[in-house]
């Protein structure tokens, strides 16, 4: 159900309210709906997904304008869902060591900074269960690589090291497998809400949980419930959104913890004329603030630049020109100027701007680590919590939002002692 008739919810009642039709939400309800139990999806957005959004390039080509990568591919549910719903998984590494044609770098370089990020990384991955500290600490006074290696941690956090916690980050589980969708990552999670009880543009303003059932204030209307699922950014619950009556403060503080980081991108058009290599490259060595390059991703006349932390941010506020004029500068800087003719603008993001999104993945602050498990964890088994900054181990991943919506789902079955688990709903809708 994809319902947009303003009045259809006054006065509805279910069994569960699955608040958030993306990554998170469509796992809670993928998992409701495996154990017979009654539920809606409730979507502020006009489309399901969330922070994962697959639109069609140059005509035809899916390019994804939020999560892209099935990191840990070989774990990641992910990959079986797309191939069991027909969607193709390119397992071709995406060599991000890398740096095509060895542009912007003296010989030798590159295995250099290669070594100095793993000794970065080494020194994360010592002790998860030491005293919480910021990452920049354990950068090496005076090393020329900093500069990138805080251009890296703004990709991987959404923020720089100082604003980072170790600690977060050594529990970070990555295979290091990374693998993509050809036909989009956005396209196979929206896939997954087929067959679903999702209502659209159906923002949720309050969860009254004072009475016997929860009050779920819309602005379509109000759902009596046993139990809500929130799968909502932690953005917006830092910032009261929506309020809970009565109110939850040691949420709210949890979800501060957590505050979302930003990561962008830009596509550009490019011509096959254009004398650029096909791989990947990074923008300036020297500087925290630039761009990590896929020229030509899948073959297709394309070059995709992402960009994290204060260099996105900044970015945003200048506007989708601003992001195309960076590439183009850095672009040029690699491949000279004769590039430029060559390209043409396509897309643009804005996740910081987004108000159903305000960031694009969680990072824990220094000292704030174990706010995951707080926020995760349930309210007068009633209230259950998911989405990627309440995953331990998989946080900033479409796949640690997912599995942590089945995780809240399972909650609610065993909490309110509903019927025990049928055969799973497959992605087409269809009962086995």
């Amino acid at each position: 159900m994809a319902s947009s008739d303003p009045r259809d919810l006054a006065g509805a009642e279910t069994a569960c309210v699955v608040i958030g039709a993306g990554a998170a939400g469509l796992g809670a309800a993928r998992r409701l709906a495996e154990a017979g139990v009654p539920h809606l999806v409730l979507e502020a957005r006009n489309r399901v997904g969330g922070r994962a959004h697959t639109v069609a390039a140059l005509g035809s080509f899916p390019i994804d304008l939020g999560c892209e990568w099935l990191h840990s591919g070989d774990r990641n549910p992910w990959t079986a869902l797309a191939e069991a719903s027909g969607f193709t998984v390119d397992r071709s590494p995406p060599g991000w060591g890398e740096q095509a044609g060895g542009v912007g770098f003296a010989p030798g370089e590159v295995e250099a900074f290669n070594a100095a990020l793993g000794a970065f990384y080494e020194a994360v991955g010592e002790d998860p269960d030491t005293e919480d500290r910021p990452a920049s600490t354990l950068l090496t006074a005076g090393n020329r690589w900093n500069p990138l290696i805080e251009a890296v941690n703004s990709y991987v956090s959404g923020t720089d090291t100082a604003r980072t916690s170790v600690r977060d980050l050594a529990r970070y589980a990555d295979t290091e497998v990374n693998w993509r969708v050809l036909e989009g990552y956005g396209a196979l999670i929206a896939h997954h809400a087929a067959g679903l009880p999702v209502v659209l543009d159906c923002p949720v303003l309050s969860i009254d949980h004072s009475g016997p059932l929860v009050r779920v204030e819309t602005a379509r209307g109000a759902v009596a419930c046993r139990a809500v699922v929130v799968t909502l950014p932690s953005g917006l619950i830092a910032r009261g959104e929506p309020r809970f009556v009565p109110a939850l403060p040691d949420k709210q503080a949890a979800a501060a913890g957590l505050p979302l980081g930003v990561a962008d991108k830009v596509f550009l058009s490019v011509t096959p004329a254009a004398d650029i290599p096909r791989g990947h490259v990074f923008g300036r060595p020297d500087r925290a603030g630039t761009g990590s390059y896929h020229l030509f991703p899948h073959g297709r006349p394309l070059i995709e630049g992402f960009y994290g932390g204060d260099c996105a941010r900044d970015l945003e506020a200048g506007g989708p020109d601003a992001f195309e004029s960076f590439a183009r500068e850095e672009l040029a800087g690699l491949f000279g100027s004769a590039v430029l003719r060559h390209l043409g603008p396509l897309a643009a993001t804005a996740w910081a701007a987004d108000p159903h999104a305000l960031g694009s993945y969680s990072t824990a602050l220094p000292g704030h680590a174990d706010d995951r498990a707080r926020l995760a964890g349930p309210v007068d088994g009633r209230l259950f919590f998911a989405g990627e900054a309440t995953s331990p181990n998989d946080f900033s991943t479409a796949h640690g939002a997912y599995e942590s919506g089945r995780r809240a789902a399972g909650e609610v079955v065993a909490a309110l002692g509903l019927a025990p688990a049928r055969q799973p709903v497959p992605a087409d809708g269809r009962q086995t």
